[in-house]
């Protein structure tokens, strides 16, 4: 498996991409994927600072921020911080700075030896190991001891890195300084390994505590990093369906091959469960854009179609001129239905002011009969009649008032039955007109309005309602309904009854034919597939002749090249050992002149091969275009 080069910058640059991985030849022995083997032990560079111990470390730092490490992945194949081949931190700021270089001494900017910053320093020392699970008191950092500031100091180092190898047999003076340039701290040529002994005396003090405060500050931007959704991460469970960024390639990259690193150790050299993993997850990420480019695809299959109707489909003019034809005779029958209806209101208006009329003289009549009564009345009382013909007068009076009551009760009840009755006649009258209307609008929309189409020339289905007249007879104005327009309207509804009939075999044919079309269309596809199938296998035969014919012609001409060498050389020789070499000439003459000939022969045999599969392709093109041009003549007449 070949690393390649990352072009981002990627903390994983030694890992292979997918498409660089291939099978290594094979050998006796399999290879490494751990890559190159380690570096030659790393020395510090001079003046870097006092040492109690000669001794340094094998092992050269390569991380240059442990933060980058991956935080979803199993601890296989992992390395220990200073051996670890990621990139360059990213941080900075007050406390994480650029390490300085061999040849550069920095002076620590940091106030450290006041005692308000000490305070300051001591106290986010304080919370952070409590925060962190570390129980210790504020008078141990006042009155710090070696084996105290041991235990903070490596504790503070594996929050940054868990992987450190930490030692307990070998002294901490031999494993401080080493850690420190593992970390990048900016400072540490200023620290000598003998204040450890006594770190909490007045001159190490602040440089030991700076030292703390810097691991926390480390420690904090560290945390933070890992609770962040900055892509650098690279943790695939943070990676989105869809994504872009190249660092969430360079994830699910590493993913794939911490995966295939593990089956290579257990003895896999074919990755096809991580192959089928990977494949999916970026299958799912261009879901979302197959299914966009499906239904264009869809779209543009219905704007094919959609074109192509219109194009089969008569011109917009000939429609929008029928469509002119229809809203004319529409436009008549409405003007004669508007005839009719005001014909109808000029009627009620004459009804209403005959009533009125009507209304009117009766009126009068009865202020008439009021007079002549009230005459009578007084000329009842200018009379002189006896009490006989007073008491005969009352009754008779009596009786007259009892039956006028009567009378009046009877014209009262009379009223009402009228009343009653034409309230009945009314809302009979217009139920009737909204049936007329409703007749009327069906006429309308069926085009039974006169003149109608033949057979039918002759009869007028129009019907007009009449409520002045008194002759029942007479309410309806038109035919007779039960002579001519039942039976009319039976004639009508019988024959459109047979022409939907008819309509609907014509559709039952259309459509059988239009199956028969669509699966002569399959069937002609289906052929076109086979003669394709054939033509790509032809085409490989070809190119298999011609291959062959290539090396044969290779194989023949070095074989001739050879015989020309051993010819001038016979020739050289025969010239110094006589007629001896001649018979050796001419046999290799004769070897050339086969040669030559099975050349010539090899080069026919191609160029005929050749010429029979140019035509055969020739031939399957005219077929191919012909069966084209008879589908798309059949398609033609069958629109």
């Amino acid at each position: 498996m070949l690393p390649v080069q990352d072009t981002h910058g990627n903390a994983r640059s030694g890992i292979p991409m997918p498409s660089t991985v291939k099978k290594a030849p094979p050998s006796s022995v399999r290879m490494s994927l751990s890559g190159p083997a380690l570096r030659a032990p790393y020395f510090p560079p001079a003046g870097s600072g006092p040492s109690s111990n000669p001794r340094h470390s094998v092992y050269r730092s390569q991380n240059a921020n442990p933060l980058l490490q991956s935080t979803s992945k199993p601890h296989y194949g992992r390395t220990p911080l200073h051996n670890s081949t990621r990139r360059g931190s990213i941080w900075t700021g007050n406390a994480v700075l650029a390490a300085p270089s061999g040849s550069q001494t920095l002076k620590d900017p940091r106030p450290i030896r006041e005692r308000a910053y000490q305070s300051k320093m001591r106290q986010e020392i304080f919370s952070w190991l409590h925060a962190t699970g570390y129980e210790i008191s504020m008078q141990t950092l006042t009155s710090i001891t070696g084996k105290d500031y041991r235990a903070m100091f490596q504790h503070l180092v594996n929050l940054i890195d868990p992987c450190y190898p930490f030692e307990p047999k070998v002294r901490f003076e031999d494993e401080f300084q080493p850690a420190l340039r593992a970390l990048r701290y900016p400072f540490v040529s200023q620290i000598d390994n003998k204040w450890l002994a006594a770190p909490g005396s007045m001159h190490s003090w602040p440089a030991l505590l700076a030292v703390l405060h810097w691991l926390v500050d480390t420690g904090k931007a560290r945390l933070q990093y890992l609770e962040s959704d900055d892509p650098t991460l690279q943790n695939i469970e943070r990676i989105p369906e869809e994504f872009h960024e190249p660092m969430h390639h360079q994830a699910l990259a590493f993913e794939y091959f911490s995966e295939a690193y593990i089956a290579f150790f257990h003895g896999a050299d074919v990755f096809t469960e991580q192959d089928k993993v990977l494949e999916a997850r970026y299958a799912k990420k261009n879901e979302r854009v197959l299914n966009d480019l499906e239904e264009q695809k869809e779209q543009l299959t219905q704007l094919h179609a959609e074109f192509a109707q219109l194009q089969t489909s008569g011109a917009p003019l000939e429609k929008l001129q029928k469509t002119h034809g229809y809203l004319v005779s529409d436009r008549a029958k409405f003007h004669d239905v508007l005839q009719r209806f005001e014909g109808r209101k000029k009627h009620l208006i004459d009804t209403i002011a005959h009533e009125k009329e009507e209304l009117n003289l009766r009126i009068a009549n009865l202020e008439q009969l009021e007079s002549e009564h009230n005459k009578l009345l007084d000329t009842v009382k200018a009379q002189n009649l006896t009490p006989e013909e007073v008491a005969r007068m009352n009754s008779d009076h009596e009786t007259l008032s009892r039956n006028l009551v009567e009378l009046k009760q009877k014209i009262s009840e009379t009223q009402k039955t009228v009343m009653s009755l034409e309230v009945k006649m009314t809302n009979h009258g217009a139920a009737a007109e909204e049936a007329l209307d409703l007749y009327t609008n069906l006429l309308s929309s069926l085009g039974l309005f006169p003149p109608l189409s033949p057979p039918f020339e002759g009869v007028d289905l129009t019907l007009q309602l009449n409520l002045a007249t008194t002759n029942v007879s007479q309410l309806l104005i038109g035919e007779d309904i039960r002579k001519v327009i039942k039976p009319m309207l039976n004639a009508v509804a019988e024959l459109k009854r047979t022409e939907r009939a008819e309509v609907e075999s014509e559709r039952i044919k259309v459509d059988n034919d239009l199956d028969q079309l669509t699966l002569e269309c399959e069937n002609i596809h289906e052929e076109v597939r086979e003669v394709e199938k054939k033509v790509v296998v032809l085409n490989e035969q070809a190119d298999e002749l011609r291959d062959a014919a290539q090396q044969e012609s290779m194989v023949s001409n070095a074989e001739a090249a050879r015989l020309e060498r051993e010819l001038a050389h016979a020739r050289t020789a025969a010239l110094s050992s006589g007629m001896g070499v001649k018979s050796r000439l001419q046999a290799l003459q004769f070897d050339y002149r086969e040669q030559q000939a099975k050349i010539a022969r090899l080069k026919d045999e191609t160029i005929r091969a050749i010429a029979k599969n140019s035509n055969e392709i020739a031939l399957f093109k005219e077929e191919v275009s012909s069966r084209l041009r008879k589908l798309r003549d059949f398609v033609e007449e069958g629109g």
